[in-house]
């Protein structure tokens, strides 16, 4: 992995960098994000599981409720991530100074 320097530190990417260096990248940065994939695929699990109990409902109305609350799951824990954030970082260092 090589960190190219010669761009201001707001513009700074990585090179050559395999999904899994992504992933643990991201992981340190943001420690909700691995919360967020794991709160996606538990709705997966749960949709595949309860696929055979699906009653009436047609196949493709199923997946599309099945990846609304898969996206839902994801975008709640980072939306938790960044209210815990923002209390971490604005409130609570507040009362500490």
């Amino acid at each position: 992995m090589s960190l190219t320097t010669n761009m201001p530190p707001s513009k700074i990417f990585y090179e050559g960098e395999t999904s899994s260096e992504k992933l643990a990248r991201k992981s340190k940065e943001t420690p909700f994000f691995p919360i967020a994939i794991g709160s996606c695929l538990v709705a997966v699990v749960y949709g595949v599981y309860a696929f055979k109990n699906r009653g009436k409902m047609s196949t493709s109305v199923y997946l599309m409720h099945l990846r609304l609350a898969a996206q839902g799951a994801a975008v709640g824990s980072l939306m938790l991530g960044l209210v815990y954030t923002i209390v971490d970082q604005h409130v609570i260092h507040r009362k500490k100074e």
